[in-house]
């Protein structure tokens, strides 16, 4: 008898270099013995490590992830729990799940059991679940931001950029018949420059060079 072909498997996990209470290598221990245990061949691990800044994370790993599932490198991605590969809400997250399925890979939370697809049986019905999930968070933000611009209609604020006034428009003007270049032209007046090359296009005005 042919010994069935082990699931290959890619470890994904993501930790916060800020977050000195992570204990990141005792996690990947916990998934490399979940894997020896259910008889399954790591392939690889992807790491983020992330710095906490304004900027946006840097998820060099988790690219490189995707792109060897869709290459067909492995069968399995392989995580702690659903919050180390989630990204900003229910809908991202579920769309990144449906784009492992379609490479024909399955998704597995080592935390939650009700959280895997690699279960046949559970798992279209966990798509769905989840799908219907992002849906209704997206309903409840989109109801929440129109609430918002009601009550700030109510107390009569100003919604959108401000009309572009007559007296800039003379001060636009003023600027651009000096002849000087369009960026100048936003620096000096503090216009910005799309606006002044729509206005000056409008006046009939040729950018310099142009």
């Amino acid at each position: 008898m042919v010994a069935p072909t082990p699931t290959r498997v890619a470890i994904y996990g993501r930790v916060s270099i800020d977050d000195i209470a992570q204990d990141l290598e005792s996690e990947l221990m916990q998934l490399r013995a979940w894997c020896a245990y259910n008889h399954c061949v790591v392939v690889d691990e992807y790491v983020d490590r992330e710095i906490a800044t304004k900027q946006a994370y840097r998820q060099t790993e988790r690219a490189r992830l995707f792109a060897d599932a869709a290459r067909g490198h492995f069968d399995m991605v392989l995580v702690v729990s659903l919050n180390d590969f989630a990204r900003k809400g229910v809908g991202p997250t579920i769309v990144d799940i449906q784009r492992l399925a379609r490479c024909g890979v399955a998704f597995h939370s080592y935390a939650e059991d009700h959280l895997c697809t690699d279960n046949e049986g559970v798992s279209s019905v966990l798509v769905r679940v989840i799908a219907s999930l992002a849906r209704l968070e997206h309903q409840k933000i989109s109801k929440g931001t129109k609430a918002g611009l009601r009550r700030a209609r109510a107390r009569g604020k100003r919604l959108g950029r401000a009309p572009f006034s007559d007296a800039q428009r003379e001060k636009l003007r003023a600027a651009l018949d000096t002849g000087e270049n369009w960026h100048r032209v936003s620096r000096s007046t503090g216009i910005p420059y799309s606006t002044v090359k729509k206005h000056a296009r409008r006046q009939g005005y040729q950018a310099p060079g142009g």
